[in-house]
């Protein structure tokens, strides 16, 4: 291995966190600033509260930037002071000027969480799972003035199941991640890296999700309908509304039934089946307004008046 690496590390979300804790338990390089979203309102009281990257600098007496963006000079002047040898980027939520990426003496890498330049942007983990795709994976990439659209430096893949939620296939990412990212530092500081240059006519984008997506159109396929709420799950959760109420989806499985689309048509005291455009769902966790997450027996041991057979969840307006 080369000499340790002078890094700054710039994430905000859990995601980045962990391979932030990652960097800092391979203790072969010197985290020695953290950029970091500004702390945000959170929870019923709206306080200010850190990010999970921010939380973990300030656990390990690492110095924490917070600019709104690095349009102001005396921000690009702060971080250049720093001299680095290396930025690592992990789901910062900013777009870094030329500025700040030719900073560091060795540039900018970015560690994102989808197989490029399949799925650029900012939610890759969602957008693979409410397409179908059958794998995913973490790029290491040196990153440029584009939106990921950088040299790729090291691939790590991983399989998503049938069964696989926005939720686990973050954690499954996060688990390759961290030995790739540890595994390029190591490179990158023996100059024994490579880069590959992406292959750009095979691109697609991964925006971020809308509120309007969060709702269900049971006129869609259940298979679509059932990707949609593994994708979503835990945050930020598909619905869809019964008398004007909101009702949270968390988890369903596939069904043979028919019927009319938004239809309950069938319901006992264990379950609840929906009919879709094409097949149905068989709800299996849902969350009433005011409540938490429940299966279906707990649901319907309260509530069984609300989903008769033969109830019409609303029509929802997507617009």
């Amino acid at each position: 291995m080369g000499h340790p690496l002078k890094i700054i590390f710039a994430g905000t979300p859990d995601f980045a966190a962990i391979h932030l804790q990652g960097i800092l338990a391979q203790a072969e390089h010197e985290v020695i600033a953290v950029y970091s979203q500004p702390d945000r309102p959170a929870g019923r009281g709206k306080k200010l509260k850190p990010s999970a990257v921010k939380q973990v600098a300030l656990d390990n007496n690492i110095p924490v930037y917070q600019p709104l963006n690095f349009k102001e000079t005396a921000d690009q002047q702060t971080l250049q002071a720093l001299n680095a040898d290396l930025m690592v980027v992990v789901a910062y939520g900013l777009l870094l000027p030329k500025v700040i990426l030719d900073a560091p003496r060795l540039g900018c890498i970015n560690v994102h969480a989808s197989l490029l330049p399949r799925w650029r942007g900012a939610a890759p983990i969602q957008r693979a799972i409410e397409a179908g795709d059958s794998e995913s994976g973490v790029i290491i990439m040196q990153m440029d003035e584009g939106l990921d659209t950088g040299d790729m430096l090291l691939e790590a893949r991983c399989d998503i199941s049938a069964e696989d939620t926005g939720g686990s296939l973050h954690d499954k990412l996060a688990d390759i991640g961290v030995p790739a990212l540890n595994s390029a530092l190591q490179q990158i500081a023996a100059q024994t890296i490579s880069a590959t240059q992406q292959d750009h006519e095979q691109t697609c984008y991964a925006p971020k999700i809308s509120k309007r997506e969060l709702a269900i159109d049971w006129q869609q396929a259940a298979s679509v309908i059932q990707r949609k709420i593994r994708a979503f799950n835990p945050f930020p959760i598909a619905y869809t509304s019964l008398n004007g109420e909101r009702i949270k989806i968390w988890q369903t499985s596939l069904s043979d039934s028919s019927g009319q689309a938004g239809q309950i048509i069938h319901a006992d005291k264990k379950s609840i089946i929906v009919a879709c455009g094409e097949g149905s769902l068989k709800l299996d966790v849902i969350q009433l307004p005011g409540g938490k997450a429940l299966e279906i027996p707990a649901v319907m041991n309260s509530k069984a008046e609300l989903f008769t057979t033969g109830t019409c969840f609303d029509q929802i307006e997507i617009t």
